[in-house]
C-alpha cells in the first residue's frame, strides 16, 4: 500500500506507491480503456469516472488521517483517491475533434466528482489533470485525464494561495483580477478571450507554450460555474487542444493542471476574496520534439528558466489557433 512521508525542509507530504513500479508495459493491442476491455469499463460509455488501477494514493477517504511519529520523521496512510477520467469511448479520438456537447460533458464530470469528494471532511484538494504524450510519460493512448483527491493541500497548490492572499491583504485586489487586465492591458500575450475566459501565455511562465485558461468572473470550482460558463470553457479547451496540434502539425504533448479551490480546510476559508479557477498548461516542447528539460537548475533549486520569449512564442500560438479554426471550417 502507499503511504504519505513527511519533508520537514518543505512542509509537505511525498506519496512513497512502491506498487506503481509494477505498471506493466501494454501491448500495442490491448487498451484497458476501450468499452469492454477493462476490468472497469462497461461495454458502452460516452465519459466515464473510475478508479485508477495503479493509484498513489491507495487508501480511501474513509477515516481521519493518522500520523506517527519517530522524531522529524512522520508517516501517515495514504489516503485519498485516484481516479481515470476518460474522455470518449472511441481510442483514436483527440479532444477537439468531440462535439462540444461532448466536451461539456467531460467538464460536467469533472465538477460532479469535485462535489463528490467536497462531502468528505478528509479530502482537502481535488485535483484534475491531464497528461498527454509520451513525452509527459504516457503510456496509453486512449483520450483521458486523471483525478487525484488529496487529503491535504499540495505545496503548489497552498504557495499560490499564499501569495494571492498576501498580495490581497497589501492591495485589497484579488491577484487573477490584475494578471487579467494586465495581460489585456499588454495585448501580445493574449492568444484569445471569450466571455467568461481569458487564454495567454503570462509575463512569468518557464515553458514556451505554458498558457494559462483564466476565469474572468470570481469562481473558485468548476462546479461553480452555471451552464453558459461550463459550454465556454468546453469550447476553450476544443480550440486550445486543437491550436496547439497545428502549432508542429502533430500531436502536441502537454501537462493540462486544473487549479481551483481547497475544499474542508479552515486555513482558507477567505479564497474566493483572493483566488481564482485557472487552468495552466506545461507543454515539454520548446521546438519540434525537441524537449525543455527540468534539469539541476529548475528541479533543484526551483530555479525557473524559459529558453524562449513568450512575446515570441505567443505570436506562433495565434497563427497555430487561426490555422486550426480555419481548418476546422473548412
Amino acid at each position: 500500500m502507499s503511504e504519505l512521508r513527511w519533508n520537514p525542509l518543505l512542509g509537505t507530504w511525498t506519496i512513497v506507491a512502491a506498487k506503481r513500479q509494477n505498471r506493466p508495459n501494454l501491448s500495442q493491442n490491448y487498451c484497458p480503456f476501450c468499452p469492454g476491455d477493462g476490468k472497469n469499463v462497461p461495454s458502452d460509455y460516452e465519459v466515464l469516472a473510475y478508479p485508477n488501477d495503479f493509484p498513489a494514493l491507495s487508501e480511501g477517504v474513509k477515516g481521519d488521517l493518522l500520523i506517527s511519529e519517530d522524531g522529524i520523521f512522520k508517516k501517515a496512510e495514504a489516503k485519498g483517491t485516484c481516479e481515470v477520467i476518460l474522455y470518449s469511448s472511441q481510442h483514436e479520438q483527440l479532444l477537439y475533434e468531440l462535439s462540444d456537447t461532448h466536451i461539456l460533458k467531460i467538464v460536467n464530470l469533472w465538477a460532479e466528482r469535485l462535489e463528490f469528494y467536497r462531502k468528505n471532511p478528509i479530502v482537502q484538494y481535488v485535483y484534475e489533470f491531464e497528461n498527454r504524450g509520451h513525452d509527459v510519460g504516457v503510456t496509453i493512448a486512449h483520450p483521458h485525464g486523471q483525478l487525484y483527491a488529496f487529503p491535504y493541500v499540495p505545496a503548489k497548490i497552498e504557495m499560490e494561495l499564499e501569495r494571492c492572499q498576501s498580495f490581497y491583504e497589501e492591495s485589497g485586489q484579488n491577484l487573477f483580477q490584475e494578471l487579467i487586465q494586465q495581460e489585456i492591458q499588454a495585448k501580445v500575450r493574449v492568444i484569445f478571450e471569450t466571455k467568461y475566459f481569458l487564454v495567454f501565455l503570462p509575463y512569468f511562465t518557464d515553458f514556451p507554450y505554458g498558457i494559462f485558461i483564466v476565469s474572468k468572473t470570481p469562481v473558485l470550482w468548476v462546479s461553480e460555474m452555471n451552464d453558459e460558463q461550463r459550454l465556454d470553457l468546453a469550447r476553450v479547451l476544443k480550440d486550445v487542444s486543437g491550436m496547439f496540434d497545428c502549432l508542429y502539425d502533430r500531436v502536441f504533448p502537454y501537462m493540462m493542471c486544473i487549479h481551483q479551490g481547497v475544499l474542508n480546510n479552515n486555513k482558507w476559508v477567505q479564497q474566493a476574496d483572493f483566488y481564482r479557477f485557472h487552468i495552466e498548461f506545461y507543454p515539454p516542447w520548446r521546438a519540434p520534439e525537441v524537449v525543455k528539460y527540468y534539469a539541476s537548475a529548475e528541479t533543484g533549486a526551483w530555479a525557473a528558466t524559459n529558453t524562449r520569449l513568450v512575446e515570441e512564442t505567443a505570436i506562433e500560438l495565434k497563427e497555430a489557433l487561426f490555422k486550426f479554426k480555419r481548418n476546422k471550417h473548412g
